[in-house]
């Protein structure tokens, strides 16, 4: 199951080139990633569990100006272990452009002891069930 969301690019996103700045890149991914988990898990999942990042891989496309409106969408793609791949994409909405793809290794772990977690049929479900 994806999750979407669309942002307005402002100045404070902008490095000295005048595009969005990756480190602001970077933050939308981490963010759209959050809330699809507090959006979509229920609240026992949320206390008991927490993802870290493992690694980050992004590929830029096409840079994005100060008033682009970005669609940014995620989704799992695979989940073994502890470890689940989360896709994200941002689109230029005017014109359909793909900006950026990344893939993000996100480990789960116990909230409580911080050590990692097997991801259970519960877990997957969250993100795979309609």
């Amino acid at each position: 199951m994806s999750y979407s969301k669309t942002i307005l690019v402002t100045h404070e996103d902008l490095d000295d080139l005048n595009h969005v700045n990756n480190v602001r890149y970077v933050q939308w991914i981490q963010d759209i990633s959050k809330e699809h988990w507090k959006t979509k898990a229920p609240l026992h999942l949320q206390q008991n569990y927490i993802w870290v990042v493992l690694t980050h891989h992004i590929t830029y496309k096409k840079p994005a100006i100060l008033k682009d409106e970005i669609l940014i969408t995620t989704h799992i793609s695979e989940s073994k272990g502890a470890v689940s791949i989360r896709i994200v994409e941002m689109f230029n909405t005017k014109t359909n452009d793909l900006l950026l793809r990344s893939s993000t290794e996100w480990c789960l772990l116990n909230a409580t002891t911080q050590k990692p977690m097997r991801i259970s049929e519960e877990l997957k479900n969250v993100f795979t069930s309609v």
